[in-house]
């Protein structure tokens, strides 16, 4: 038997990236899982894909609860809509602010308040925001996503202490830099995209991206019954890019 047989999760982006590889996972581990996207109709099945923007209110309320009658209720919720910037503070004016903190943050903000009713019903409810080493550690030409990816780490913390008590449990993944369609659109149109992804690859460990499968591994490894322990919790999924600092290597 697989740890999310009879469970329900919603995954918010799910029609790609992070949020698809997810979706797939825990429904491939035995959960009924719906997806929230702007692009429904791109969601595979047997995931059921609803229509909504996690910056309308309303659009989330709606969604929320016709894929929790959908589903007969919601157990995980995987908080990982998203979008990203790049640029110093002196690149990004006031709107690209407004709009990448209304859909990275008040998103989170929106979904989980839209969905609490249910999990509290849950004998297992969890919450997994998606974060990312961006949240943790200075990186060029991110200030705006990085100032996003902090408060999202910030809120997770806060979140997992509010509800607690009341068995919901609470944490984020914070990846590294992931092979998603999102850094393919920034290599596109970076000078030389060749370039650019091995300056992304080599500041990691590993020596290669993040896999988006490897972050709904983690992902599904917080979200699982197996983790009732664990809450407050941030779960790296970086190659290693915040905590290791390797030598060069030498040439002979």
């Amino acid at each position: 038997m697989h740890e999310f047989t009879d469970l329900k999760a919603l995954v918010t982006g799910g029609a790609s990236g992070i949020g698809l590889a997810t979706a797939r996972l825990l429904a491939a581990r035995g959960a009924r899982v719906a997806v929230l996207d702007l692009a429904p109709e791109a969601v595979p099945d047997p995931l059921l894909g609803f229509r909504a923007d996690v910056r309308d209110d309303a659009s989330v309320r709606t969604a929320v609860a016709e894929a929790a009658s959908a589903l007969g209720g919601l157990d995980i919720l995987v908080n990982n809509a998203g979008i990203g910037a790049a640029g110093t503070v002196e690149d990004n004016d006031d709107e690209q602010w407004h709009q990448v903190l209304d859909v990275n943050v008040l998103g989170i903000v929106r979904v989980t308040r839209a969905a609490l009713a249910h999990l509290r019903s849950s004998p297992h409810a969890a919450i997994v925001n998606t974060c990312s080493i961006a949240a943790t550690a200075g990186l060029p030409q991110r200030a705006l996503y990085s100032a996003s990816k902090g408060a999202v780490y910030s809120l997770t913390l806060a979140m997992a202490a509010d509800h607690v008590r009341e068995g919901i449990r609470v944490n984020c993944v914070t990846p590294g830099t992931a092979d998603t369609p999102w850094i393919g659109r920034l290599l596109d149109q970076a000078d030389d995209p060749v370039a650019e992804r091995a300056a992304l690859e080599a500041r990691q460990p590993t020596g290669r991206l993040v896999s988006a499968d490897e972050v709904a591994g983690a992902v599904a490894y917080l979200a699982s019954p197996y983790s009732g322990a664990t809450t407050g919790t941030a779960l790296a999924v970086d190659g290693g890019m915040h905590g290791l600092r390797p030598r060069p290597e030498t040439r002979r």
